[in-house]
């Protein structure tokens, strides 16, 4: 299987994700195709057909296929160019994440997860530190966290507890997240603390913590719903000890930072999700072609029919949705406003889809013999979690309408 670099060396060395817009296009580059074909080649032959034993066994992690997407170059995919990274542009990144999520949105969350991690510093981090911390994750397959949730903030960002106090040249931090994915094998953390409680958002840093740095504590795997194999756990931070080289921006910008990271990461969230519906529709297609019932194929009759084009309506308009924000983004504009649309509506349609899917097999459906099953569990958490929950994705939707659409 060819590695991404080699696409990019093929087609001339131009720089990946420098992208030139003139006018609209729903066509791909020739690079761009090439990076779709290699991420969904990589989803079909390598994670389709160990996704089902991933979920049943519920405690491995995935890291012989994380090695693996590392060695093609499919893990990492944000990193600059100048720390070892292929630099894609966040459209690039979409076509990747939705090809994998196709494959095992489980799967993908774990190897998206170190693209959230990574977002904060390459937003804000110092040149040193980029070095540091994302230098290491292109040279061997390392996994990463973004730890902002907490047992009693989730959305509400705002309301964190965790606490970072300065002492001497050093920070110290005390306090739990819950739900980080890829704890259990993280290399090193993004923390979001409280540096100063009196100024609210305003008073909240972020801290690069390494994973076996004194006083961190790693919980048990929470067993989900869905999304069985993304490793998910409480991370406790008892007297952390963090060099003041490890803070990303100044005092005081970490929670600007952690929002300006979400303009990167809910896209590529989004396209994981239509990845789901995708393959939902699909699985659901194929197999009315196949059932017969009263004579002929269900997918001849009407109340079937109808509802894989409903499926494919909310697969095509998401993918839609998703490129949109990610254009805007390349485009080096401010994509919030698109990027919630994205994230709000791609995780309606892959719950949608699945729903949908399930209903198409009937009773078979039910079963985990079927692949719809899966589907179903693992579609739920889009519209709770990875990026803020859709009712939130609304309210950043309808704060921003009045600066789109003044009086």
């Amino acid at each position: 299987m060819k590695h991404l670099r080699h696409i990019h060396t093929a087609l001339g060395g131009a720089r990946i994700g420098t992208r030139r817009y003139s006018g609209v296009s729903f066509g791909l580059s020739e690079e761009q195709r090439g990076v779709q074909e290699l991420a969904t080649r990589f989803a079909r032959e390598e994670i389709v057909p160990v996704a089902a034993e991933y979920d049943r066994t519920m405690e491995a992690y995935p890291w012989p296929i994380l090695k693996k997407a590392h060695k093609v170059g499919l893990l990492n995919t944000h990193i600059p160019e100048e720390y070892g990274g292929p630099g894609l542009g966040l459209l690039d990144c979409a076509l990747i994440s939705e090809s994998l999520a196709y494959g095992c949105s489980g799967i993908q969350t774990a190897m998206e997860a170190n693209g959230l991690a990574e977002a904060p510093l390459i937003v804000a981090a110092s040149d040193e530190t980029k070095r540091k911390y994302l230098g290491r994750m292109t040279e061997e397959p390392l996994m990463a966290s973004y730890c902002v949730t907490e047992p009693g903030a989730g959305s509400d960002v705002a309301g964190i507890k965790t606490k970072a106090v300065k002492q001497g040249d050093r920070w110290i931090l005390n306090g739990t997240k819950m739900w980080i994915t890829n704890a259990g094998h993280a290399n090193w953390f993004f923390v979001l603390a409280v540096t100063d409680p009196a100024a609210g958002s305003r008073g909240m840093t972020g801290f690069v913590v390494d994973a076996d740095a004194e006083g961190v504590t790693v919980g048990k795997k929470e067993i989900n719903m869905g999304q069985r194999c993304s490793d998910t756990r409480m991370v406790t931070f008892q007297d952390v000890a963090v060099p003041e080289e490890n803070v990303l921006g100044t005092p005081g910008e970490g929670f600007k930072i952690a929002m300006r990271a979400f303009d990167i990461t809910r896209p590529l969230v989004a396209a994981a999700a239509t990845g789901l519906a995708q393959r939902a529709l699909e699985e659901a297609t194929r197999y009315a072609q196949e059932r017969v019932t009263m004579g002929q194929p269900i997918i001849n009759h009407q109340g079937v029919a109808f509802m894989l084009a409903d499926m494919a309506i909310g697969a095509e308009a998401a993918r839609n949705l998703v490129w949109k924000s990610a254009w805007a983004k390349d485009c080096g504009e401010r994509n919030t406003f698109y990027a919630s649309m994205a994230k709000a509506f791609a995780s309606k349609t892959a719950v949608e889809n699945a729903n949908l899917g399930v209903q198409v097999y009937g009773g078979l459906g039910y079963n985990t013999e079927a692949p719809m099953e899966k589907l179903f569990r693992d579609s739920k958490i889009y519209e709770l979690s990875d990026e803020g929950t859709s009712q939130v994705q609304r309210l950043i939707i309808s704060r921003n309408l009045k600066e789109v659409y003044p009086a």
